[in-house]
């Protein structure tokens, strides 16, 4: 038997200490990581796929990921098992 279960050491989420850490070490080269991601898109002599994900990134950190909806609206008044289950007799 493996282990007696439990939380694991370390795990979880880190607290917003680190995080905010983690933001303060990042700030300084944000603009330089959108400017280099901007020049993989401008570059004509990049792949096609590069440039349309370096395109997507711009669109989806500068404007805003649009929100994803899911259409959940399921009939099922009219359901019959034998039309989807075929027996053979």
């Amino acid at each position: 038997m493996a282990g007696t279960g439990g939380k694991r050491e370390g795990a979880g989420r880190k607290g917003l200490a680190d995080e905010i850490k983690g933001f303060t070490l990042a700030q300084p080269h944000v603009q330089d990581a959108f400017r280099v991601i901007a020049e993989i898109m401008i570059d004509e002599t990049k792949r096609p796929t590069d440039r349309i994900a370096s395109a997507k990134i711009l669109i989806e950190y500068g404007c805003g990921k649009p929100k994803e909806t899911v259409d959940n609206n399921i009939t099922i008044n009219d359901f019959n098992i034998k039309d989807i289950v075929k027996f053979n007799k």
